[in-house]
């Protein structure tokens, strides 16, 4: 896909990335982490994690919403940015950290992150798409191979809170 394809995607679902991050960070976790997300293609009953880090080139603290899968215990996101042509500067910035923060509902935690390769790519990329159809198709889209990001809680932290962002990306 196409970055100008890209950008306009993003335009559409901007509005409603900013209030789901804004209702998943006023309500502590509450309200956010199940959506139903069958107008993009997902599913009705969807969850979501917020992940927490800092840019590598601003210093700022960004706190972005994004689907999630749980398999052998670890969480997987997916770097797919809606198929364009270029990775997420969430995933860019996460390369960049020993640690990243993450909240599912109204508990949060700092853990460790990989990324799976071969077979278990393989079998965590199809449990991904299961969990989270849209993913094959944006990878469809796109000639990069979509990167998945492990991540293993290795402490409980506060949940998160909207003045801990210092930056807006939502992407």
């Amino acid at each position: 896909m196409s970055d100008d394809t890209s950008a306009a995607i993003r335009d559409t679902r901007k509005d409603w990335v900013v209030e789901h991050r804004d209702m998943y960070l006023s309500s502590g976790g509450a309200q956010g982490h199940i959506m139903d997300i069958t107008p993009v293609g997902g599913r009705s009953f969807a969850t979501h994690c917020l992940v927490k880090y800092v840019g590598r080139k601003s210093g700022k603290v960004f706190i972005t919403p994004l689907c999630y899968a749980d398999i052998g215990g670890e969480v997987v996101i997916c770097a797919s940015k809606g198929g364009a042509d270029h990775h997420p500067a969430w995933y860019l910035n996460i390369r960049e950290a020993e640690t990243v923060d993450f909240q599912i509902a109204t508990q949060a935690f700092r853990a460790t992150w990989r990324e799976p390769e071969g077979a278990e790519r393989d079998k965590v990329w199809a449990f991904l798409t299961d969990c989270h159809p849209f993913y094959a198709t944006y990878q469809q889209s796109t000639d990069r191979v979509i990167p998945l990001v492990m991540l293993k809680a290795i402490e409980p932290i506060p949940v998160f809170k909207a003045e801990d962002a210092t930056g807006t990306r939502q992407f």
